[in-house]
C-alpha cells in the first residue's frame, strides 16, 4: 500500500497475480475471481466486478449464452469480435471500439472472432449495476485517439455525458493513451474510488511504476499522478458504490 501525502491510499495490483484459463481457443488473464480462479479475498473493487484480459484464436468464440444484471461491455485492444444477441443486434467491433450491454432483466449472446487466422485481444468487463431489472440495451462506440492521446477520454458514464454510453452503474470509466512527457492528474475528492488498469506499455502511477496488465486501486482524497509512459493506454474506472 502507498500512502501519499494526502490521506489517498493506494494499493498495487501485479499482472502477474490475476488467474489464468488456457482453454486451446481462449487465453485469459482474470483480475478478480472468474469460473474456475477463485479468491474469496478478491471477488470484485467496489461495484467493478470482472476484467478479464482475453486472446482469442482465429474463428474461436463465445457460442450463444445468458447475462442478466450486469454491465458488460469488451474494450478492443487488437483484431475483431462478431456479436448477435437475442435482442437482434448483430454487428462487429474492432480494434479501438467499444461494445457494451446493459443486461438488466436478462439477455443471450454469442461473440466470435470472425477472422480465421488473427487473433483478437480485449478487456472483457462487467460492472455491477446501481438498478436491477432493466430493459436490456446494447451500444458500441468508437474511441478517438485526439481525445485521449496524453487525455482521458469518457466512454462510459453513469449518466451518459458528453457522447459517452449510459450504464446502470454508479461509474465513469475513461480511456487514455500515454507517452514520453505526456502527465495526467485524476483527482478523488468525494465518495468514490478509482481503479486504473495498464491495457498494455507502462507508465508510473504516484511514483510507482506499472506495466501491462498492472493495475492500482485508489481510495481517499487526492491527486492520481499518471506520467513518464512509454507506450501506455490505460483505462481509468471512477467508481462508487452509491446510485
Amino acid at each position: 500500500m502507498l500512502n501519499t501525502a494526502s490521506d489517498l491510499k493506494i494499493k498495487v495490483r501485479a499482472g502477474s497475480a490475476r488467474g489464468h484459463a488456457n482453454a486451446g481457443w481462449l487465453k485469459s488473464a482474470h483480475s478478480f475471481s472468474f469460473a474456475n480462479y477463485y479468491d474469496r479475498n478478491n471477488m470484485h473493487f467496489h461495484n467493478l466486478r470482472v476484467i478479464n484480459d482475453d486472446w482469442i484464436a482465429g474463428d474461436g468464440g463465445f457460442p450463444m449464452h445468458p447475462h442478466e444484471n450486469f454491465e458488460i461491455f469488451s474494450y478492443m485492444l487488437e483484431g475483431e469480435l462478431e456479436h448477435k444477441d437475442t435482442m437482434g443486434n448483430g454487428s462487429t467491433v474492432r480494434k479501438g471500439g467499444i461494445q457494451f450491454m446493459s443486461t438488466g432483466t436478462g439477455v443471450q449472446h454469442s461473440e466470435f472472432n470472425p477472422s480465421p487466422e488473427a487473433p483478437s485481444h480485449l478487456l472483457q468487463i462487467w460492472l455491477i449495476p446501481a438498478r436491477k431489472n432493466t430493459t436490456p440495451r446494447y451500444e458500441m462506440l468508437d474511441l478517438d485517439d485526439t481525445a485521449r492521446d496524453g487525455k482521458l477520454q469518457l466512454f462510459l458514464s453513469h449518466d451518459g455525458r458528453d457522447g459517452s454510453i449510459r450504464t446502470e452503474a454508479a461509474a465513469d470509466v475513461y480511456s487514455g493513451k500515454l507517452d514520453g512527457k505526456d502527465e495526467i492528474n485524476f483527482e478523488l475528492n468525494d465518495h468514490r474510488a478509482v481503479y486504473v488498469h495498464v491495457a498494455r506499455g507502462e507508465l508510473q502511477i504516484n511514483g510507482a511504476t506499472l506495466e501491462d496488465g498492472d493495475a492500482i486501486e485508489a481510495e481517499g482524497r487526492g491527486s492520481l499522478v499518471l506520467n513518464n509512459a512509454k507506450g501506455a493506454e490505460i483505462i481509468v474506472f471512477h467508481l462508487s458504490d452509491r446510485p
